[in-house]
C-alpha cells in the first residue's frame, strides 16, 4: 500500500511570466509547466489584476490565460513555448525554461507559482483564511474570534463566501480522496441534510476514536420518525480508506460537526 503511494519523479521545465506595465516595476504574474514526455503544458496565472495594473491593461492580463490555453491547444507544449519565446516581450516577458524534478504535475504547479508569484492577498476574493482544525472549533464555536495562521489562494474557479476556510488533514483514512498531509477547503455553518457529506468532525470524547479529537470522515446517519419529529437512531463517521474501521456515535457521546469538505487543494 505504501509503495502505490510515493510519486515519482521525472524531469520537467518551467517558465515564469512578467507584466512589464508603463509607470510600474516588472511583476510576475504566472508560471508555465511542460513535462516534455507527456507534452503537457499549463499555466496558473494570479487573478488580482485590478491591483496590478490600470482597468484597460487589467481586462488584457485577464484574457491572457485563456488566451494561452487556446493556443496551446492548437500548437502543442512545445510549439507555445517557442511562440512566446520568439513573440512576447515588452509588456509580457518570459523567463528562460528552468528545469524541475517533478513530483505530480499539480503540486508542482501549485509549488512553483507559489515560489514565484506573489499576489495581492483579497480576502475571500482570492484567498481563504488558514486554520489548525483546532482553531477552527473555536472560530466557528462558542470561543472568541480566532485569527486564522494566514491565508492561502483558492482555486480559481471556486466561489468563495466568508464561512470557508482552509485546514491540513493528517492521517491516511480518507485516502485516496485526501492524501494524509493535504490542505483542504471547508464550509462551516453545514447547512441541510449532512447524509453522504465528508465533515470535518470534532470528537469532544477523546477516549473515542483512539483519542483523535479532530477527524474527516463520512457522515451516515439513520433517523425514526417520532411524534415531535424525527431522531437520529444511529450515526456512523465512515472512512474511504478500507485499512481504517468506522466508528459509531454512542448514546451521549459528544460530537460536533464543524464543517463539510469542498474540495482538496
Amino acid at each position: 500500500m505504501e509503495d502505490s503511494r510515493v510519486e515519482v519523479m521525472r524531469p520537467g521545465q518551467y517558465v515564469v511570466l512578467a507584466a512589464a506595465l508603463p509607470g510600474r516595476a516588472s511583476e510576475a504574474i504566472g508560471v508555465g509547466l511542460h513535462d516534455p514526455a507527456e507534452g503537457r503544458l499549463e499555466f496558473r496565472f494570479r487573478r488580482d489584476w485590478d491591483e496590478i495594473a490600470d482597468p484597460e491593461d487589467a481586462a488584457v492580463l485577464e484574457l491572457l490565460a485563456g488566451d494561452l490555453d487556446a493556443r496551446t491547444r492548437e500548437m502543442g507544449a512545445e510549439g507555445i513555448l517557442r511562440w512566446m519565446e520568439d513573440t512576447l516581450s515588452n509588456a509580457i516577458l518570459v523567463s528562460d525554461r528552468q528545469p524541475v524534478m517533478m513530483g505530480g504535475f499539480e503540486s508542482t504547479l501549485r509549488m512553483l507559482y507559489g515560489r514565484n508569484v506573489q499576489p495581492r492577498v483579497l480576502p475571500f476574493r482570492t484567498h481563504l483564511p488558514v486554520y489548525t482544525c483546532r482553531a477552527a472549533a473555536g472560530r466557528w464555536g462558542e470561543q472568541a474570534e480566532v485569527e486564522p495562521a494566514g491565508w492561502t489562494e483558492a482555486p480559481g474557479g471556486l466561489r468563495l463566501t466568508k464561512d470557508m476556510f482552509v485546514a491540513q488533514v493528517v492521517g491516511r483514512s480518507m485516502e485516496p480522496v485526501i492524501p494524509d498531509g493535504a490542505e483542504c477547503v471547508f464550509r462551516a455553518n453545514v447547512v441541510g441534510s449532512r447524509q453522504g457529506k465528508r465533515v470535518l468532525v470534532e470528537n469532544l470524547d477523546e477516549s473515542e476514536a483512539g483519542g483523535q479529537r479532530y477527524t474527516v470522515k463520512r457522515y451516515v446517519s439513520e433517523k425514526r420518525a417520532e411524534e415531535d419529529g424525527w431522531r437520529h437512531v444511529r450515526i456512523r463517521l465512515e472512512p474511504l480508506n478500507p485499512e481504517f474501521e468506522a466508528w459509531e456515535l454512542e448514546e451521549g457521546q459528544e460530537c460536533r460537526v464543524i464543517a463539510e469538505l469542498v474540495c482538496v487543494l
